[in-house]
C-alpha cells in the first residue's frame, strides 16, 4: 500500500493550494483518510480528516479555510487550502487507516506560504 501526495508548493499569503493524495495497492477503501502537517521544530499535527461518509473534521486553526474531500472510487484524498498564512507552512502528509492495514503514510509534500 502506497500513498503519494502531490500539489504542494509555494503560495502568497491569502492564496490557495490544493493537495492531492492517491492510494495504490489497496483492495477496497480505507476507513479514514486524513491530512497531517509538521513544521520545523514542531510535532506532527492533524489538519483534517474524513470518514467513508464524507464528513470532514478540522483542526481549529484551519476551520473555515481548508476543505477536505475524498473520492472512494479513486481512493483519492484532497485538501483545498484557501486564505493561506505563513503559519500554514509545513510538510503535509496524507494518511489512511483501516483495521487490517493500521495507519499508512505518504512521504509528505512541502507547502510554503510567504
Amino acid at each position: 500500500v502506497q500513498l503519494v501526495e502531490s500539489g504542494g508548493g509555494s503560495a502568497n499569503t491569502g492564496g490557495s493550494l490544493t493537495l492531492s493524495c492517491t492510494i495504490t495497492g489497496i483492495i477496497g477503501t480505507p476507513w479514514c483518510m486524513a491530512w497531517f502537517r509538521q513544521s520545523p521544530g514542531k510535532s506532527r499535527e492533524g489538519v483534517a480528516g474524513v470518514g467513508r461518509d464524507g464528513d470532514g473534521h478540522y483542526a481549529d486553526s484551519v476551520k473555515g479555510r481548508f476543505t477536505i474531500s475524498r473520492d472512494n472510487a479513486k481512493n483519492a484524498l484532497y485538501l483545498q487550502m484557501d486564505s493561506l498564512t505563513p503559519e500554514d507552512t509545513a510538510v503535509y502528509y496524507c494518511a489512511a487507516c483501516r483495521g487490517d492495514l493500521g495507519w499508512r503514510w505518504g512521504q509528505g509534500t512541502q507547502v510554503t506560504v510567504s
